[in-house]
């Protein structure tokens, strides 16, 4: 049987097109369905890399922050009163109150009741001063200013101002602040 030449060409397009689809259907469908899972895996490790970078940001910034505080703390330590400071900070509130045109009616130290941790030497514990003064809106400002210029750690945590007709022009203050003393065994 010999074939003509038309048939020829169909036969040579049908091994040609039979090869295209051997090589599409062995070949290059499972390199195609490798390559998309590499690029997913490239994609993950992507995610993972910057999620990576993004924690060491953070991580950076705690300890920085970290590093600050631990400053901040240093110098708190050095602020804290030891034993006889606290006459001394009694006496710089009363020159401070003293040198400003400022009547100083009842200071009252009261020791704050705590536990101490087991273990430990050292412990701090809390004097709450209760000032009740009579003084003006100005002097009161330069006040608050000189307690924060102390070279102790002290808190103001509360103040109370009235004005009394009787009074005028000054007024009534009272102050709560909160001295950390350091307390050894």
């Amino acid at each position: 049987m010999v074939l003509k030449r038309r048939e020829k060409i169909i036969v040579l397009v049908g091994i040609l097109v039979m090869a295209a689809w051997a090589f599409d259907w062995f070949y290059y469908a499972p390199q195609k369905k490798k390559i998309g899972e590499l690029q997913a895996a490239v994609k993950a490790a992507e995610f993972k890399l910057n999620e990576g970078r993004t924690f060491r940001r953070g991580v950076e910034k705690v300890e920085a922050e970290i590093f600050r505080l631990d400053k901040e703390l240093q110098g708190y330590h050095k602020r804290i009163l030891r034993g006889e400071e606290f006459r001394t900070f009694l006496k710089q509130l009363a020159q401070d109150s003293d040198r400003l045109p400022m009547k100083l009616i009842s200071l009252t130290p009261l020791e704050e009741k705590t536990t101490r941790p087991s273990g430990k030497q050292e412990h701090y514990k809390r004097v709450l001063v209760q000032m009740v003064l009579q003084t003006t809106y100005a002097a009161l400002g330069n006040y608050l200013q000189g307690i924060d210029q102390l070279p102790f750690l002290v808190t103001v945590d509360h103040v109370r101002i009235e004005r009394k007709e009787e009074l005028s022009p000054y007024l009534r203050v009272t102050l709560e602040l909160s001295v950390r003393i350091l307390a050894a065994e």
